[in-house]
């Protein structure tokens, strides 16, 4: 499923609310430009998933067509086998950099990035002797994620840990050289392709 996909289904799901959501909302919400917005609901619109009308003249509604709801439910279908997947193959991963860890003889994690990646390694963390540490993420510092306040990256160097888990959304160049800057050895590194 691609970024397209997951977008028309987001827009989608907005117009079924029925709280007619502005096309300022929706690229707020989906985090993308206004423009963009305007294209996809053009496009939707086209392929005859939903229909715009003027209620009065000056505030736009979008209206699910039955073929819409059926191209709804098609996405939604899509998306949660791709996030089944998604969850299975990440479990996957994490379980053999836990598994070589335990062979090594480590037993101390840390998350780099507060992410759903972290989250499914929490997850995975249960069942196994290794110990979370903390999780670190240079955006949330002092918020709370998982039961640890979130650390800033400077601090690496003032925990005792084996590996550091790179559960961070963003470019992996970007924050191996953020962690890298802050002395971590490149074997302690474990990256989630």
């Amino acid at each position: 499923m691609d970024h397209k996909d997951i977008r028309a289904l987001k827009i989608l799901e907005e117009m079924e609310n029925d709280h007619a959501p502005s096309q300022r909302y929706l690229a707020r919400k989906l985090n993308i430009s206004l423009g963009l917005v305007n294209a996809f609901i053009k496009r939707l619109a086209q392929k005859g998933y939903c229909k715009i009308t003027t209620v009065p003249k000056s505030k736009v509604r979008y209206i699910l067509t039955p073929k819409g709801v059926a191209e709804k439910a098609r996405l939604t279908y899509d998306f949660v086998q791709f996030s089944f997947q998604f969850y299975k193959k990440t479990r996957g991963k994490l379980s053999g950099i836990f598994h070589d860890l335990e062979a090594e003889k480590g037993d101390r994690v840390i998350f780099y990035g507060a992410t759903e990646l972290a989250e499914i390694g929490y997850v995975s963390l249960q069942g196994t002797n290794i110990n979370l540490v903390a999780v670190v993420d240079e955006e949330k510092i002092g918020d709370k994620f998982l039961g640890f306040k979130i650390k800033d990256p400077i601090t690496i160097n003032d925990l005792l840990f084996d590996r550091i888990i790179v559960t961070a959304m963003g470019p992996k160049d970007v924050v191996m050289k953020n962690i890298l800057d802050n002395g971590v050895q490149p074997d302690k590194i474990a990256l989630l392709d």
